[in-house]
């Protein structure tokens, strides 16, 4: 590790809060520490275990130092970068000229930054002529963006900063347990209940959030869509609806009043699992006061009808003209650190820069303008990202793989193994040698955070800025320069700078005009502004620029008449429900101490001490039927395989439920069980249910 001589303020690698902080060598520059940024106003200070530890990650004793080229012995042996570079552009360009450029693959990741996924997306289009491009943001908030944009126009995670949360009156969170995967965000909402508000919290767990809550509704995984929608049922029946909102900025309130309808409490209560009276309890806690927000996360949304559910709680907000007022509306917390950016700037399949929608022929043109192609040469939409992993082997014969790790985060996970292991050839860009990376024909080792210059978007919106605080080690580059060498191997010499800024100020050209319009952003102001929220448009030549929207839809909403859309939607079922074989749900999530796949935190001693490895949580009930005993190995089996961890006995789950944390690989990856059923506009795999049995093992 080679170190700068003073500190540098940048932001932590994980979660998409992208909390500020301070990273200040030792003296002798063999390590360096994490200090606390008390001024940045996400985070304040505050940093949970995995940002604390993350320079752990920095060290050659755990990450890749060199390049990696698979011997005809089969084993993975060092190279020099010029024959890695060689051997991928070869693969590659050896498989666009026998089966054509959309047998050859990209997948991305949520951890690039804004400059890398422009850049890959770029890469896929220009250089390898493919439409065969997604990135594992797909699994983060696919669908809160779908709906978003149904409903709004727009697809922002938040459409108000963060600060805001303290100051409404009533903040209804589904499907998220911010205690475990956003800790410092927690604070906002100890904040709201100090000034007086109320919080609900949806769960099928009684997690450490929940255990915040004013009220906890705990429905039965994969129900949220009737909750939303017999929530609305009791907000109409009991005439709380805000008809004036209404009438002056939405459109389609009758049809989606008479699917709602078709919800009732009673019908709801046997659907999910809730007794009327809590239903009544909580329309009449998010009514009360002047102001109220909906915040969902994954769980929610992680199904194969997310779209229709957050669909339904926005039409909760807009009936009750909580949506585009101060201090109210419909909010996703994105999950993972540029899951915002990743998606706005080209990564997604059928997406260009600027969140360009790429069958839009005017989106098209201008952006090829900015590349210096023909509009005609640019591909059309890819396939979105199971469905490009399930393609893998027949379909898509080659694979670029950069920052993700699909063997254990991918649904039926088992089965994605598989489709990676009959690829032609594989290409992995990492910081480690992660499950999928070990699988690879050629593994490039990159520069990561703390080593490279980059902005990232939060979840609210906020373009920031990482500055370089480290020298990467001697064999080590980056993703930029990756791409830089791979496009001259592929004949395309200009157009893939390595310097981030200057990669920048491209992308700013390619997103002005565009839904995410970056182009009033720099470098410059983003340090002195504390970050920019988009959309930012640049003035005219001469005049000042946008100051950037900190919150949107206060005047209108993005759509062609500035109305917001009733969407409506009805209630059905998971894709697979509890039967004779499987009479069990399992849904999945996060642990405080590991992040995603694992791939990183998996290597820090500090939080392996604390979530050392997979389990199965379930009730004492279910426990005493099937003889269960905590601490000893229990088999989850479903219809796409099977898992053994060590059970976790506890009352704080339903009994009809099971959950297992996804971090892990090997028997206890808990992605070997999950329903890649999609949904059908997001193209979301239903992560969050699927039928399983379970016994001791």
């Amino acid at each position: 590790m080679h170190t700068s001589d003073s500190a540098t303020d940048t932001h932590c690698p994980y979660c998409a809060l992208q909390c500020g902080m301070r990273l200040r060598p030792d003296p002798g520059g063999a390590t360096v520490a994490v200090e606390e940024r008390a001024d940045f106003p996400v985070n304040r200070g505050a940093l949970c275990g995995k940002g604390r530890t993350a320079p752990a990650v920095l060290s050659s004793r755990v990450r890749l130092t060199e390049p990696l080229v698979r011997t005809h012995a089969g084993r993975l042996e060092p190279a020099t970068w010029e024959e890695a570079l060689d051997a991928v552009a070869g693969g590659l360009a050896r498989t666009g000229r026998t089966y054509g450029p959309d047998a050859v693959g990209v997948f991305g990741g949520g951890g690039l930054t804004n400059e890398k996924a422009y850049a890959l997306g770029k890469f896929a289009r220009v250089a390898l002529r493919t439409s065969q491009i997604d990135y594992n943001g797909r699994f983060c908030m696919s669908s809160a963006a779908a709906a978003h944009q149904r409903a709004f126009g727009l697809d922002r995670g938040l459409p108000f900063p963060l600060a805001d949360i303290p100051r409404t009156g009533c903040v209804i969170l589904v499907g998220s347990n911010l205690a475990e995967t956003m800790p410092p965000a927690l604070r906002y909402l100890t904040e709201l209940k100090a000034n007086g508000g109320t919080l609900i919290v949806i769960d099928p767990r009684r997690t450490r959030t929940a255990e915040q809550a004013d009220l906890h509704l705990a429905p039965r995984p994969g129900t949220d869509l009737a909750l939303a929608l017999g929530l609305l049922h009791l907000i109409v029946a009991e005439g709380r609806t805000d008809e004036e909102f209404i009438a002056a900025r939405t459109t389609g309130w009758q049809e989606a009043r008479a699917a709602a309808m078709a919800h009732w409490p009673e019908l709801v209560e046997r659907i999910t699992g809730i007794p009327v009276p809590r239903l009544r309890e909580a329309v009449a806690m998010f009514c009360a006061p002047e102001s109220a927000m909906v915040l969902t996360a994954r769980g929610p949304e992680q199904q194969s009808k997310g779209t229709d559910t957050v669909g339904a709680w926005i039409n909760l907000c807009l009936a009750t003209g909580r949506a585009g007022r101060p201090l109210s509306g419909y909010g996703c917390l994105t999950g993972q650190g540029n899951g915002q950016g990743g998606r706005e700037h080209g990564q997604k399949a059928d997406q260009l820069p600027g969140y360009r929608k790429l069958t839009d022929p005017a989106a098209r043109a201008h952006v090829a303008e900015v590349w210096g192609v023909d509009p005609d040469s640019l591909p059309g939409p890819g396939r979105s990202a199971y469905e490009l992993l399930d393609a893998l082997g027949t379909d898509v014969k080659a694979l670029l793989l950069m920052g993700s790790n699909p063997v254990v985060s991918a649904p039926r996970a088992a089965h994605v193994e598989d489709r990676i292991r009959s690829l032609d050839f594989l290409a992995v860009a990492d910081v480690v040698l992660s499950e999928t990376a070990a699988l690879a024909d050629v593994v490039l080792p990159v520069t990561q955070w703390a080593e490279e210059t980059g902005t990232t978007t939060n979840l609210e919106g906020r373009v920031l800025l990482r500055r370089r605080a480290l020298t990467p080690p001697p064999g080590v580059r980056s993703d930029l320069d990756v791409l830089h060498g791979l496009a001259a191997r592929l004949g395309v010499e200009k157009g893939f700078p390595t310097e981030p800024e200057e990669v920048f100020e491209e992308l700013r050209r390619a997103s002005a005009g565009g839904p995410a319009d970056y182009s009033g952003i720099t470098y410059a102001r983003i340090e002195a502004e504390q970050g920019v929220f988009w959309p930012c448009p640049e003035g005219p030549e001469g005049a000042a620029g946008s100051p950037g929207t900190e919150r949107l839809f206060l005047d209108r909403f993005a759509t062609d008449d500035g109305r917001a859309r009733f969407v409506p939607v009805s209630h059905r079922d998971a894709a697979e429900v509890p039967d004779a074989d499987y009479p069990l749900l399992l849904t999945t999530g996060r642990v405080v101490a590991q992040y995603q796949s694992g791939a990183q935190t998996r290597r820090v001693d500090e939080l392996n001490a604390a979530a050392p490895g997979p389990f199965v949580e379930l009730h004492p009930r279910l426990a005493a039927r099937i003889g269960a005993v905590d601490g000893c190995p229990l088999a989850v089996t479903s219809r796409r395989g099977r898992a053994v961890a060590p059970a976790r006995i506890t009352d704080t789950i339903r009994a009809d439920t099971v959950f297992m944390p996804f971090h892990w690989p090997g028997e206890g990856r808990a992605n070997t069980l999950t329903n890649p059923a999609l949904d059908p506009t997001s193209r979301m795999p239903e992560f969050k249910v699927c039928a399983v049995r379970v016994e001791p093992a």
